[in-house]
């Protein structure tokens, strides 16, 4: 599987969680007041955190995907010699 692919695959899924928690996150905020229009906050809690724990997992997932260039971006940032050897 190429690349590209693989970032489309982990990326859509990382987005739909992250809005999911976000949205959720907002109607549980007690001083918003969203909670009072009848929606039954255990639902809303147990969406809110499993979405989380998948947030969780795709984003290590993401991190080891991208390990390499955090890795040269973090070298570049502090201007190490050994940043030369990293791809721009």
């Amino acid at each position: 599987m190429n690349r590209a692919k693989l970032n489309y695959i982990f990326g859509i899924p990382l987005t739909i969680s992250f809005l999911i928690v976000f949205i959720t996150g907002l109607i549980k905020l007690p001083e918003l007041g969203l909670h009072r229009f009848g929606i039954r906050m255990a639902g809303i809690t147990f969406i809110h955190d499993w979405a989380g724990v998948l947030m969780g997992v795709l984003t290590i997932i993401h991190i080891i995907l991208y390990w390499k260039q955090i890795a040269c971006m973090t070298k570049i940032m502090f201007k190490r010699k050994s940043a030369e050897k990293c791809k721009t």
